[in-house]
């Protein structure tokens, strides 16, 4: 085992206490949502309507269910892949391959599920057993990050994540000891980060608007564009699936308790809430505010993928002739940082239209109540903070080019705001 970092690692998320809090606090805010949403005044703000007990909360068939659904995207996930991508070079030297294949295990999926539909099989159940179902992923995050932690103990030190060796179990028991957990050439982080929470979102939404339908004859309008704006969502982040590979959770983060609920639990059950919402708390939303919702999301789109698309092109091939014209900053790493295009208006351009996107969701939902918009301000919260965390990581590694970058480019991820 590698000695511990100790007090040369410098320790995000307030340290061992603020990891310690942030177990308890978000499985808690998970299922505070869960039965605020369906309770008649959908408080965000407050206690719960009530605290299931145990035999709520658990259901062998809510767990069963969930470990078909991790075996089937495993399955899928092993099918032959249109594309065989790299990662970025590891402290042994070498570079791990994976399969991108995210957005063919969409499709098969959306298939089988059209399947099940026609069979009959009754989806429209599926929102009942909610909370068993979100009880039952974080158990499985929570043990399975157990594991994590013990293979890591007998891993070798080129195997740790960077911020996830500090020596003290409970803050690396949350951030993850090891960057890159395998079985055979299987990496976990790397499935966990987007098919199982991701498509399972998405399954989420159709099951509620299934369930709309049956209580009220067909799905209303709301509910139909948020299916389609979070389908929309999610379909573009699998499509890009190789853009994942410089992300700071691929490159940066270990893989425990953090990652491990967040991509089991937390999306698929908390990313849901406007669909969850319409169903329980209907709106009449009409053609013109539609609209205005849809420009919106237009707007938010526009600016997340033409950001992402720049980025990950330069990366590519910088002398790629879309990015061959962009001012750039040379580093002593060798890399360059755009300067200009949407990079050289603000540092995150990316984080602006995802902002602007969770905005024209939680519009959908009308301006009534508050819980809603949760995912929007968990959404500004999440993204300054890691914003915060990159600006760090990004002044180590760059230094000198990093704070002329600054300079030239002063705001983070609003215009004249922030």
């Amino acid at each position: 085992m590698a000695p511990p970092q100790g007090s040369r690692a410098p320790l995000e998320f307030g340290g061992p206490l603020g990891a310690a809090t942030l177990m308890l606090l978000f499985p808690a805010i998970m299922f505070h949502l869960l039965l605020a949403v369906r309770s008649g005044p959908a408080r965000l703000l407050g206690p719960p309507p009530y605290l299931p007990g145990l035999e709520t909360l658990w259901s062998p068939w809510a767990l069963l269910l969930c470990f078909t659904w991790l075996g089937l995207q495993a399955a899928l996930y092993l099918l032959p892949a249109r594309n065989v991508a790299e990662g970025r070079e590891l402290k042994d030297k070498k570079r791990l391959r994976y399969p991108i294949n995210a957005f063919q295990a969409l499709v098969l999926t959306a298939l089988l599920v059209g399947l099940a539909l026609l069979a009959g099989l009754p989806l429209g159940k599926l929102p009942e057993m909610f909370l068993p179902l979100a009880f039952a992923a974080t158990l499985i995050a929570f043990v399975g990050s157990v594991l994590l932690y013990l293979k890591a103990l007998v891993a070798p030190a080129s195997a740790l994540a960077p911020g996830g060796n500090s020596g003290n179990a409970v803050y690396d028991f949350f951030l993850g000891r090891e960057l890159n957990p395998l079985i055979c050439s299987f990496d976990l982080k790397f499935f966990c980060e987007l098919r199982p929470g991701l498509i399972g979102w998405v399954l989420i939404n159709l099951t509620l608007m299934i369930k709309e339908a049956e209580l009220r004859g067909s799905p209303s309008l709301a509910m139909w564009l948020v299916n389609g704006f979070q389908l929309l969502y999610v379909g573009d982040i699998l499509w890009h699936e190789e853009a994942l590979l410089t992300t700071m959770d691929i490159v940066h983060n270990g893989f425990g308790f953090m990652l491990a609920f967040g991509d089991l639990a937390w999306v698929p059950f908390a990313y849901s809430l406007q669909a969850q919402f319409l169903l329980y708390h209907p709106q009449s939303l009409g053609f013109p505010m539609a609209s205005v919702i849809c420009l919106i999301k237009a707007v938010g789109y526009y600016i997340f993928r033409g950001a992402n698309s720049q980025k990950n092109i330069f990366r590519k091939n910088p002398s790629d002739p879309r990015v061959a014209d962009l001012e750039t900053i040379p580093t002593a790493t060798g890399r360059q940082l755009l300067v200009s295009g949407w990079w050289g208006m603000i540092r995150h351009p990316n984080y602006l239209g995802d902002l602007i996107m969770a905005l024209a969701w939680s519009l959908l939902c009308g301006v009534s109540h508050l819980l809603p918009y949760f995912y929007l301000l968990y959404l500004i919260t999440l993204l300054v903070h890691r914003e915060a965390r990159d600006e760090q990581q990004c002044l180590q590694k760059y230094g000198l080019a990093w704070q002329e970058y600054c300079r030239r480019v002063r705001y983070r991820i609003v215009p004249y705001i922030y």
